[in-house]
């Protein structure tokens, strides 16, 4: 990540501050699935070994929580004086961007999630870090799956916690490097009962809370999930048409105007659930064919339906079903298509053969479910 050639330096004052350099500094990610799997001591492992190849690392911001392993392993990295902001009888200190706009290195380490003290210019430090980014000056971050903005909700409903400091999803979109440190909830487990992660007297309370097993195996899970999907999005960005393989199980539900179409989605949800896979209906259009009212209802009700199962329902038009699943099954890069008996006559299948065979012509290295009914 760290190119020793296209960085520079520079003692230019913060009011007179100007980037001395178009590049914008990149960005690695550290990610994990709760406090304690090791983030900071993996981010400040590898500051050690750039330091020693000659790349100008300083902390930026570091929060030990008390933990001795990490603070032993920040010792021989140059730590920027935080800034000091004094609130009646109390002193706050924040990380100081001007003193590191100043400072110019060449790599920075921070803690991403964190709401700055009100009155500074920016009111979040992902914020502090984008104009670090900004001046070309690369970071490392440390930032727990919890703290996505997405994915609020749904850690507040597995957890019962209410995460409040939050993160855009598109700085996970926007890294140039995301690192998933990942351990099992038993290695979690036992790092807090050692008095690793908290003191002595939160232990018992964050085992029967956050740290209960139930959710770390679900934070591990969305953790590993989220990051394949943002591997997933930046690879189908960068190559070549027809030359993508989805890192995920991908189901394609084919509904028609028929009864069973209900019965088919059972099935793909069924399928969905078990593959850990994405869930999508397709309803194929005949522009020469006009649904009656009761059709028309069918069809809305297939698309409920795939959205209760969480699915997302997809509506085209065109003369050819056959073609027209194959391409959708190309652009949404399914892996499994279901589908029902075709219902032609035997004069039809004489003349043009079935909709599988001719499903099995057009989709390539795609499983095809057929579903009797």
């Amino acid at each position: 990540m760290i190119n020793k050639d296209e960085l520079t330096h520079s003692s230019a004052s913060p009011e007179s501050f100007e980037p001395p350099t178009s590049r914008r500094g990149k960005h690695r990610l550290y990610i994990g699935m709760a406090p304690g799997v090791g983030k900071t001591y993996r981010m400040l492992q590898e500051a050690h070994r750039l330091r020693e190849e000659g790349i100008d690392v300083v902390i930026g911001l570091l929060e030990t929580h008390g933990r001795q392993e990490t603070a032993a392993a920040a010792e021989g990295l140059e730590m920027v004086p935080r800034l000091s902001i004094c609130r009646g009888n109390t002193t706050l200190t924040e990380m100081d961007t001007n003193t590191i706009l100043a400072r110019q290195p060449q790599l920075v380490l921070d803690e991403l999630a964190h709401t700055n003290i009100k009155g500074l210019p920016r009111e979040k430090r992902y914020q502090d870090v984008e104009v670090i980014l900004d001046a070309g000056i690369d970071a490392f971050s440390t930032v727990n799956i919890q703290h996505l903005e997405s994915l609020n909700d749904l850690v507040a409903k597995i957890t019962g916690v209410v995460v409040r400091e939050r993160i855009p999803d598109r700085l996970l979109d926007e890294a140039d490097e995301v690192v998933i440190v990942d351990v099992t909830p038993e290695t979690l487990e036992e790092r807090l009962i050692e008095g690793k992660i908290y003191a002595p007297e939160k232990i018992e309370q964050s085992l029967q809370n956050f740290f209960q097993r139930r959710n770390l195996l679900a934070l591990r899970e969305l953790a590993l999930r989220e990051v394949a999907d943002n591997l997933e999005a930046v690879a189908e960005k960068s190559t070549l048409t027809g030359k993508f393989y989805s890192v995920h199980e991908r189901v394609l539900v084919c509904v028609s105007t028929y009864p069973n179409s209900a019965q088919l989605l059972r099935r793909g949800a069924r399928l969905a659930t078990i593959m850990r896979a994405r869930l999508y209906g397709l309803f194929v259009a005949h522009p020469e064919q006009f649904l009656t009212k009761d059709e028309i209802l069918y069809i809305e009700m297939c698309e409920h339906f795939c959205q209760e199962f969480g699915g997302e329902f997809l509506h085209v038009t065109s003369t050819n079903i056959p073609n027209a699943i194959a391409k959708v099954a190309h652009t949404y890069h399914i892996t499994q298509v279901v589908v029902g008996q075709t219902h032609k006559s035997r004069w039809q299948l004489a003349l043009r053969g079935s909709p599988v065979q001719q499903l099995l012509r057009y989709l390539k290295d795609v499983d095809l479910h057929i579903i009797a009914t």
